[in-house]
């Protein structure tokens, strides 16, 4: 029966695959009507068709909707991918800058005194003039470097420590205490004054302040006069007049010269240790000149604390570059000039910019890994959703080329709808990831921006926007091209897959399925050359590992690897079927046998869902690998630092435990087991080779035998079995006199080397006796050191715990209250907290972030790639279910059939996505080092191997698990819609032959 053609032409028919009208039937050029129709006999003009790309959107608005979703998100996150980056390295350089104690960030030039007659000195010396000096210096620093007007100093101080002559001075162990005197600027700004006046005098009268811990240690007064050497053996008188509080001791204007506002008790190692006091003097900028009568070796310095607010990632280079000419380059010069003598620069920024490039250079590749990896399954989804499309177009696309179009014709048209919908949501994707990652607070200016030195500081950075190709403070273009790369590839994959298909005018195509397709000799070129990259990428990341940022092959190791498995996953695929599908013909019923033969007639092009959720789950399965690697590092290297679950020890070497405190915490609430060591650290060592060795020591730890072990067994760290340590019976004070006896003992490798097979006498402050290695360990709980020495604590002379090990869920707060009841001189240390701090800088937590962002990102496009590969024959499913029940199919066997026919081929994928993640791991592990990613700020800790990767179980099957569910689900949620609409209904909509 026929069906009425519609009485206006621009009207759309019911069907989405047919547009309607005489105006959309196509002509040899492609289906285009021409400009000037034929009149009507009435004599009127018919009006003009409607567009193609309008008419199309206006037929099939969902799958329109559906495409448009998908480039948004893919889109989104192409685009947020290098702004998040940028903004997390932006965010490292910065807190790597700020988190830096301020003696190592800080510029400071000095410059010693020419020689001037006392009238020069003091114009030259001058408040004024010092001042105009540092702002000109202040002037000529390059950017990218900016300063804090607030924490600038200059002035005037002694490099030599003068002692104090007066006999009222304190003198703990009888030496004098010996002073620095300063004239720093500003320090009215820096300190409140709470007893005199403030310090003025001049060059003939010096006048200083002191802080009140100076005052309150050195018995300082308001009135008290110190005398001190003088440059010709007289004295020079400084006046003490009032006492003051620092603002803020830890900013750079206290923190560089920390013996500016706190005086120290020094040592003084001779043959016995004496200690004396250091303490500062601070003298009114009037009474600088007065420094050159002093025997203390006057100096001028000028000190500059460095902003980092507006810094960025991409100033690292420029940052590095500037501070090597400050260094001794042609900005060196320039300063050199404007003193007007020798001028020294001193400043560790250097090294902080050099630390944070090493870190960013280790972690940017491990980030690449994944990267790639989902990169490369959201293009494969892009794709699938062309190759829907495409089916479901195919009658449509082939009745067009019967019928004359051309292939030009057809790719412009489609490349037109694809367009109307991939460009604008490429463009509101790229709108929403620039307003929504934002550059870190506190400055969002570029590289580069306006406001050198001179401009005013303290309102930041100038916003990027006014620098090229910057938007928002990020660089717009790699988001650009990201953007752009997504909406091309959803533009041209309907296009080039219609014109693929479609080079030759077909009305109905051939049988297309697994089963009967034989692969073409240049699909197989392009496996063996997918093979060949594969392979040489893992060599290259087995053999270099990832230390070459610009290598994109190994960063794209994964994807290959999972590349090549997918292609022979869908090589080997007909090969169970066939295995299944002759026993399935005995089994009672025909769902089962159908459904396997159904499974076998799935399009040859099923390769795309295939290796979509083979790459997606290799990639969870990588990203779950590098996140459990990390952990396992951190967890480690936090157990070793404290040696259990809770340290406790005393802030100063060789505290023993006070009486009482054992028991107290054995009855501390979570604490399961407890280890009492003696440790001494810097314990000679004879050798074997005698006295051609060089000198060595290394820590002596005295233990239990039997509780020591117990935790050595439970951390991992050198456990071994307790006789080794067996008790020789003759330890205490009573063992003083047998200098001849043998203990055993458990060493490190080094230590182990040095002391031979013999027995060695070792003299300790634990007593003196003679040990036996009995047994070598690359590590033990007590000590953090690579370098240990480890005996029965039974056995020594002196025998004195001194530090706790504790195992066990215990409380913090409860630890500490125990410990400080019974003593403050010693400290809790959580091993929980230890792990904590290892996650300092936002390089490590950006990079977490991304790969957390690319597993889900992975275990998203593996669901749409499953709802796509169902939705791709599901009119068809449709309506052999349709007929089907029409012969007595209940809904029930309906379900059982969809499930079944799914099911292989989700199966396939996840057994291949569990097996490819887990062999990636250890063919690619030896090239990749988690060691940076994880302790970044605990680079003494290399004796825990590394950071190594480690397939995680739960990475690995968990997606693979909810791939197979996913597909039953869906399977079932389709039979279901389908079992809704009558079989009638079905039929009439019509029949995919």
């Amino acid at each position: 029966m026929s069906r009425p053609r519609s009485s206006r032409p621009d009207q759309p028919s019911g069907s989405g695959d047919r547009p309607s009208g005489s105006g959309n039937r196509p002509s040899g050029s492609g289906g285009r009507s021409s400009a000037h129709d034929a009149p009507s006999p009435s004599g009127r003009t018919p009006r003009a068709v409607a567009p193609w790309v309008r008419t199309r959107l206006r037929t099939a608005p969902r799958a329109a909707a559906a495409l448009a979703l998908l480039v948004l998100v893919t889109t989104y996150l192409a685009a947020a991918l290098p702004r998040a980056v940028d903004r997390y390295e932006t965010e490292g350089l910065r807190h790597g800058i700020a988190s830096a104690a301020p003696r190592d960030s800080v510029l400071e030039l000095t410059s010693p005194l020419p020689v001037a007659t006392p009238s020069q000195y003091a114009e030259v010396l001058s408040p004024d003039a010092l001042r105009k000096r540092s702002d000109e210096l202040r002037a000529l620093l390059p950017d990218p470097i900016r300063t804090d007007p607030a924490q600038t100093a200059h002035g005037v101080r002694t490099v030599a420590r003068l002692e104090g002559l007066d006999p009222w001075l304190p003198r703990p162990d009888g030496i004098s205490p010996q002073f620095v005197l300063s004239s720093p600027s500003g320090l009215d700004r820096h300190a409140t004054l709470r007893q005199g006046r403030p310090a003025a005098g001049g060059p003939l009268r010096p006048e200083a302040v002191v802080t009140a811990k100076t005052a309150e240690a050195l018995r300082l007064k308001p009135g008290a006069v110190v005398h001190v050497p003088s440059r010709n053996g007289e004295r020079v008188a400084v006046t003490v007049t009032g006492i003051v509080e620092p603002h803020g001791p830890d900013a750079p204007y206290w923190a560089v010269e920390p013996l500016l506002r706190a005086p120290v008790l020094a040592p003084l190692v001779d043959e016995e240790v004496k200690y004396f006091w250091q303490a500062a003097l601070l003298l009114s900028p009037d009474s600088a000149a007065s420094l050159l009568a002093t025997a203390g070796e006057p100096e001028v310095f000028f000190r500059y604390a460095p902003t980092a607010d507006h810094l960025t990632a991409r100033d690292t280079d420029r940052l590095s570059a500037t501070l090597h000419s400050i260094g001794g380059g042609p900005d060196l010069v320039k300063l050199t000039r404007a003193v007007g003598g020798n001028v020294t620069v001193t400043t560790g920024l250097d090294e902080i910019v050099d630390a944070y490039r090493s870190m960013r250079d280790a972690i940017d590749p491990v980030v690449a890994v994944a990267v790639f990896g989902i990169g490369a399954v959201a293009a494969v989804v892009l794709a699938m959703t062309g190759g829907l499309f495409v089916a479901h177009r195919d009658a449509e696309l082939a009745l067009l080329r019967s019928r004359g179009a051309s292939l030009t014709g057809i790719g412009l048209r489609l490349l037109g709808e694809t367009s109307a919908v991939a460009v604008p949501a490429a463009a509101l994707a790229l709108g929403l990831a620039v307003a929504t990652v934002r550059p870190p607070g506190g400055g969002s200016g570029a590289a580069g921006a306006a406001g050198g030195p001179g401009a005013p500081e303290a309102a930041g950075a100038a916003d990027g926007a006014g620098a090229v190709g910057v938007l928002g403070g990020i660089p717009l273009g790699p988001s650009l091209l990201a953007a752009s790369a997504v909406a091309l590839v959803a533009m041209l994959v309907l296009p080039l897959r219609a014109v693929v298909l479609h080079r030759r005018p077909r009305l109905h195509g051939g049988r297309d399925d697994l089963l009967t397709a034989r692969p073409s000799r240049r699909r197989t070129v392009l496996e063996l050359t997918l093979l060949v990259l594969a392979v040489g990428a893992v060599v290259s990341l087995r053999l270099r590992g990832t230390g070459d940022s610009g290598d994109h092959l190994v960063s794209a190791a994964p994807v290959l690897v999972g590349l090549i498995a997918a292609m022979v996953l869908v090589r080997i695929y007909p090969l169970p079927l066939r295995w299944l599908g002759r026993p399935a013909r005995r089994l009672r019923g025909a769902v089962g046998p159908l459904a396997l033969a159904r499974a076998g007639r799935s399009s040859s092009t099923g390769m795309l869902p295939l290796l979509a959720l083979v790459l997606a789950l290799t990639t969870a399965a990588f990203g779950g690998s590098v996140l459990a690697g990390v952990a396992d590092a951190r967890d480690r290297a936090a157990l070793l630092s404290t040696g259990g679950d809770a340290r406790i020890d005393g802030s100063v070497e060789w505290t023993p435990l006070p009486a009482g405190l054992t028991e107290t915490v054995r009855g501390t609430a979570g604490v399961r087991d407890l280890a009492a060591v003696q440790i001494e650290y810097g314990v000679a060592l004879p050798s074997h080779e005698g006295t051609i060795a060089r000198p060595m020591s290394a820590p002596l730890v005295g233990v239990e035998p039997a509780s020591y072990t117990r935790l050595a067994e439970r951390t991992g760290f050198g456990p071994f079995p307790a006789e080794l340590l067996a008790s020789t019976g003759k330890g205490g004070e009573a063992a003083t006199a047998d200098t001849g006896r043998v203990l055993p003992a458990i060493a490190s490798p080094s230590v182990a080397e040095r002391l031979g097979r013999e027995p060695l006498e070792v003299v300790a402050a634990a007593g003196t006796f003679r040990v036996k290695v009995v047994g070598v360990r690359a590590a033990t709980p007590a000590v953090r050191g690579e370098d240990f020495l480890l005996v029965n604590g039974a056995d020594l002379t002196r025998r004195a715990a001194t530090a706790l090990l504790v195992t066990g869920p215990v409380d913090g707060t409860a630890l500490r209250s125990a410990v400080t009841a019974r003593t403050d001189a010693f400290r809790v240390t959580l091993r929980s907290e230890e792990r904590a701090g290892y996650v300092d800088s936002p390089l490590q937590t950006g990079a977490e972030r991304i790969y957390l962002g690319a597993i889900g990102a992975g275990a998203g496009y593996a669901v749409v790639a499953v709802l796509l590969s169902l939705a791709q024959n599901a009119p068809e499913r449709g309506a052999l279910l349709a007929r089907l029940r029409t012969m007595g199919l209940t809904r029930r066997q309906g379900r059982r059939l969809l499930g079944l026919e799914a099911l292989p081929q989700a199966v396939l994928a996840a057994l291949g996505g569990v097996l490819v993640g887990w062999a990636a791991v250890p063919l690619l592990a030896p090239g990749v080092d988690l060691y940076r990613l994880a302790l970044a700020t605990a680079p003494g800790l290399a004796r825990i191997d590394g950071a190594p990767l480690r397939a995680d179980p739960w990475s690995l099957l968990v997606p693979a698990l909810a791939v197979v569910l996913l597909t039953a689900l869906a399977a079932a949620g389709q039979a279901w819609w389908a079992g809704r609409r009558g079989s009638i209904k079905e039929l009439r909509a019509g029949d995919a032959r």
